[in-house]
């Protein structure tokens, strides 16, 4: 077995959850739970098969988001693994609980924006998600005026009052 490491690649500002999930329905599943969950939502979603033909399955409503699902997906290669990136303006938060509910979904590794490298074990005969490494180590512990700094921002972004 080979421990490896691959980094998620995509723009800065656009986010990404990466699962596990279980069955080939997952691509359509998820999709139909996006939309209804976010009327226009932008986004691509790619599914690692891990028997019959093994393929990337994919579907999404964006071009970009879409290739850059499967772009990742294929980096990845874990079996029934997937991964969705939503377009600008398209956050987890909003539609986390939504995947989450989806009856073939397993777990959720990450949902961020965060740089991210995902852990694999590979064996001889596939690849697992181990974990992930999702953005970077903490610089220390937050005082008064971070604290208050943070409060500010949720408040001025609108999820808190």
């Amino acid at each position: 077995m080979e421990l490896i490491s691959v980094k998620i690649e995509k723009p800065e500002d656009i986010n990404f959850i990466l699962g596990h999930t279980h069955f080939i329905k997952t691509v359509e599943d998820i999709h139909e739970s996006l939309v209804c969950a976010v009327p226009g939502i932008k986004f691509g979603i790619a599914f690692c098969e891990a028997s019959g033909k093994c393929l990337i399955r994919w579907s999404g409503t964006d071009p970009e988001m879409i290739e850059l699902a499967r772009k990742n997906a294929g980096a990845v290669s874990a079996g029934h693994s997937f991964i969705i990136f939503l377009g600008p303006g398209f956050f987890p938060i909003n539609v986390l609980n939504t995947i989450k509910m989806v009856p073939e979904v397993c777990r959720i590794f990450c949902a961020t924006a965060n740089p991210t490298e995902v852990i694999i074990a590979e064996t001889g005969q596939g690849r697992a998600i181990l974990g992930v490494a999702d953005g970077f180590t903490p610089r220390g512990i937050e005082d008064q005026a971070e604290i208050g700094w943070r409060k500010d921002l949720l408040r001025k972004i609108g999820y808190k009052l």
